[in-house]
């Protein structure tokens, strides 16, 4: 199996203020870090040899994957300063992937799409990129692919509008000579520059495979809630809360996740929120969708300082 780099370095603004805390792959989704259930899931597919690119907080990724072995996978790290965006930074990993066709996997969704299918379909096409695609059913929140019947993609549509159009769900085969030619070290976007410029000159070069998959979001904390609290019940695992984590018998702590060494009062009651590593939240006090966590740096749009906490809205 080919391999992949995982696109992991960029800031995840919209899921401020929890992208504070972790890259955003390394959020906690129903119990499992976000980049190993996506590791999880590629290994199961048969690749085994996998590139994280890296820039916002990396230690926080690189201390829940390490090396790879745990997942019995090789994985490396391709560094970034500045962010390169979604072409510059395959552009830049492809001495690490040292290959001509490799997997692009967005680290910031759940997919199940079938790699190898997706792989096979890239391979007899002949097409420099494949992009996995399914119905985009809400289009005013998502932009899409605009596919021809043949699945040439003719372009792409912005959030919003009534052209038909199908939802890339983060997965893709490219070949490395569709970013061999750019400048290393430079940012560079994908949908946004280099595939329209590959349509318009090398028409037939940019293709959809077309699936029924499954496409979870995380893109801001409201939508990271309802994907973690979907993924527990589906997945049978209880409460979402990390290790190190105590809440007292007193307190009530209903749809909200907990991450690692959360500390719960006597009294307290939690609803539908998000609270991040190490935040202690004070006894006898409510809170209803919101996110807390330690106010030890800047805040978000919207966030507010109440003593040690840092609270925001959902």
């Amino acid at each position: 199996m080919i391999p992949a780099l995982v696109l992991t370095a960029g800031l995840a603004t919209r899921l401020r203020p929890l992208s504070f805390v972790r890259a955003k792959a390394a959020v906690p989704v129903a119990g499992h870090p976000l980049i190993v259930r996506i590791l999880r899931s590629l290994r199961a597919a048969g690749v085994t040899d996998a590139v994280l690119n890296l820039h916002h907080l990396p230690h926080t990724l690189g201390r829940v994957v390490g090396d790879g072995s745990d997942l019995d996978m090789r994985v490396r790290y391709s560094w970034e300063n500045p962010v390169l965006g979604s072409a510059g930074g395959p552009r830049q990993a492809l001495p690490l992937l040292g290959t001509p066709t490799f997997l692009i996997v967005n680290g910031d969704t759940l997919a199940d799409v079938d790699v190898n299918a997706l792989v096979a379909a890239h391979r007899q096409s002949g097409a420099l990129v494949t992009m996995a695609a399914a119905a985009n059913e809400s289009p005013e929140k998502y932009g899409g692919i605009v596919v021809a019947a043949d699945g040439t993609v003719t372009g792409f549509a912005k959030r919003g509008s009534t052209e038909p159009s199908y939802h890339f769900v983060g997965v893709q085969v490219a070949e490395a000579v569709a970013f061999a030619s750019l400048a290393p070290g430079t940012p560079y976007e994908s949908v946004g520059g280099v595939y329209p410029v590959l349509i318009r000159d090398q028409p037939g070069s940019v293709r959809a495979h077309v699936c029924s998959s499954e496409f979870l979001d995380i893109g801001t904390p409201d939508d990271y809630l309802r994907t973690s609290l979907l993924l527990s019940q589906r997945e049978g695992t209880g409460a979402a809360q990390g290790s190190g984590t105590r809440v007292d018998a007193t307190a009530r702590v209903e749809d909200s996740v907990l991450w690692d060494d959360v500390e719960v009062g006597p009294g307290t009651m939690l609803k539908r929120c998000i609270v991040t590593d190490g935040t202690r939240v004070p006894e006898d006090t409510s809170w209803i969708g919101v996110t807390l966590r330690r106010a030890d740096g800047q805040l978000a749009p919207g966030e507010r300082r109440i003593g040690d906490l840092a609270i925001c809205s959902i």
